[in-house]
């Protein structure tokens, strides 16, 4: 399509076969966007012009899109795209995709397309190159079929990478924009990505001893295939135990399991139960494979979660000893990104040891803060994040010239870390790995991980509120500005509570706004998730039928 006329001409060709469902407004958030499976036909056709726009922008490089809804329930769906570095669509196209989406016609729509062509000033002579991948929900195929419509509309050229974890399908756009240059990332393929993870966790773990086998919980998701590849290219490196692994079975999808189940309900996934053993580990990822949560069950068979706060502060450590066992200390500096999600007894056990920055909730603001380190570190305590080596870090390790075998040591260390860890998104098998790596380091098992620090009690819970617009957030989403007053009455509750700390902060997605509190006692964390809970049901006369103490 090298004119707009032809590109109106080749939208209206297919655009009424993909109608937008009235009385629906879509929202491109951090997750693209995300609802019920069958709502969403309109959106992937739309996704797929806008993937062959952003590609013409960028003179041709590939962009990625991904069709998921990650740890959502089955009957959910979502599409999100991925700019050529692997890396999160840029923020100014968010607010492009949800205007095409919620175009109400077909000329509407290519009005709102023929708008963003003159106000980005794209060239439509260029060529359009978009690589795509689905996971295991049943709505996938549908959605993929409206998502190629989209591309032949607009004379994109596509390349079906079928069923692929999103951290898969984020490491091949990578691959192929970098490929044949020196920032080449690696080979873009499934399988190269199973030899780079693998052979760099090999050459982490020669003469160390890992501790027996993991159980991996794959939520019966996509990560289960990966898991099973994978598990082949490490062979006896690392055993591994997959349960959970029903992608074909109806309504399995993160049912009572995943990382998101562990995380959220702080127990075992019931099909673990008499599979998993005193002492031994486990993990479970999400139903596409970005976020990882460890846990283990002590001698009284008490449940021990290690979450990504836990994540963060066993790699950030690791990475900051090989640092200075490197001699690079002076040169290259390690810093932690969290959210005010974070239990206040990591920050505290992280912060006496290197800096710690506190962001907004949102993948994308962590990703941004962790690149003003020469390594940053980032996990949200839901089990998603990474590790980023910036240029600068990585020419450091490439021109140090080591004085004793310790440096060399430790400098090998930190660039097979670099080939280890997936740098363009959460990765939870990448994740998987660089845990088990610092865990044979550290001669660690999960007990000794979990003794690194003792997280404070903590309650999250919910308000149904009539307009979640009215509270505003400040200092990183840990203070209220408005409604006026609120604030000060939360703060006053918390000084009764020894250790106590909560804030309140308005969801991206629905009606309601999320408590957190903690404090040194359990009987305390609930109470005053309660109190505050009861200030904000007050404060803005929420639901009745979803009263604060109802969520406790």
């Amino acid at each position: 399509m090298t004119t707009i006329e032809d590109l109106s001409e080749g939208i209206r060709a297919y655009a009424d076969l993909h109608p937008k469902p009235s009385n629906i407004q879509f929202q491109y958030g951090t997750a693209g966007f995300r609802t019920l499976g069958v709502l969403l036909e309109s959106v992937v056709f739309r996704v797929g012009v806008l993937a062959a726009l952003r590609s013409k922008k960028l003179d041709g490089k590939t962009i990625g899109v991904m069709i998921t809804a990650s740890h959502n329930p089955e009957q959910d769906n979502g599409v999100k795209l991925v700019d050529p570095r692997g890396e999160m669509l840029e923020a100014a196209w968010e607010n492009h995709a949800t205007i095409l989406a919620n175009a109400p016609t077909t000329d509407a729509f290519i009005e709102v397309v023929e708008n963003l062509i003159k106000l980005t000033k794209i060239d439509l002579a260029k060529p359009a190159n978009v690589v795509y991948a689905r996971d295991t929900r049943p709505t996938g195929l549908t959605l993929v079929a409206a998502f190629q419509d989209g591309l032949k509309a607009s004379g994109a050229t596509g390349r079906n990478e079928d069923i692929k974890t999103t951290p898969v399908l984020h490491y091949l756009v990578r691959c192929i924009n970098s490929k044949g240059t020196a920032e080449a990332y690696g080979e873009d393929s499934e399988d190269g990505y199973m030899r780079k993870l693998s052979g760099a966790f090999k050459k982490l773990v020669a003469g160390k001893k890992t501790h027996g086998l993991l159980i991996v919980d794959c939520a019966n998701g996509v990560g289960a295939p990966a898991a099973k590849r994978l598990a082949q290219f490490l062979g006896d490196s690392l055993p591994l135990q997959l349960v959970n692994t029903s992608i074909n079975t109806e309504g399995a999808l993160n049912n009572a399991c995943g990382a998101d189940f562990v995380k959220t309900s702080q127990r075992l996934p019931p099909s673990l139960s008499g599979v998993l053993r005193a002492g031994q580990r486990a993990c479970s990822l999400d139903g596409d494979a970005d976020r990882l949560i460890f846990f283990y069950l002590d001698e009284r068979n008490q449940f021990h979660l290690l979450d990504g706060d836990k994540i963060s502060a066993l790699v950030a450590a690791f990475i900051v000893e090989q640092v200075r066992l490197a001699g690079l200390e002076d040169t290259i500096e390690v810093g932690v990104v969290q959210t005010a999600y974070a239990n206040g007894a990591s920050t505290k056990y992280l912060a006496e040891r290197l800096p710690v920055t506190c962001v907004p909730t949102g993948v994308k603001h962590l990703h941004h803060a962790a690149e003003h380190y020469s390594i940053g570190v980032y996990f949200e305590a839901n089990g998603h994040g990474t590790v980023l080596f910036s240029p600068s870090a990585v020419a450091a390790l490439e021109q140090r010239r080591p004085s004793t075998p310790a440096q060399q040591t430790a400098l090998n260390h930190l660039k097979n870390l670099i080939d280890l860890i997936n740098q363009t998104v959460g990765d939870a098998l990448s994740d998987m790995l660089l845990v088990e790596v610092v865990l044979a380091h550290k001669s660690f098992s999960g007990i000794e991980w979990d003794a690194l620090y003792t997280d404070l009690p903590n309650r999250l819970v919910k308000v149904v509120v009539k307009d979640r617009s009215v509270f505003k957030t400040e200092d990183a989403e840990r203070r209220l500005v408005a409604p006026a007053g609120l604030q000060k009455k939360i703060d006053e509750l918390v000084r009764k509570y020894d250790g106590g700390r909560a804030f309140v902060r308005p969801s991206g997605t629905e009606d309601v706004v999320r408590v957190y509190a903690e404090a040194i006692l359990r009987p305390q964390a609930d109470e005053l998730a309660f109190k505050v809970a009861g200030l904000v049901y007050d404060f803005t006369g929420g639901d009745p039928v979803a009263r604060p103490r109802e969520f406790l």
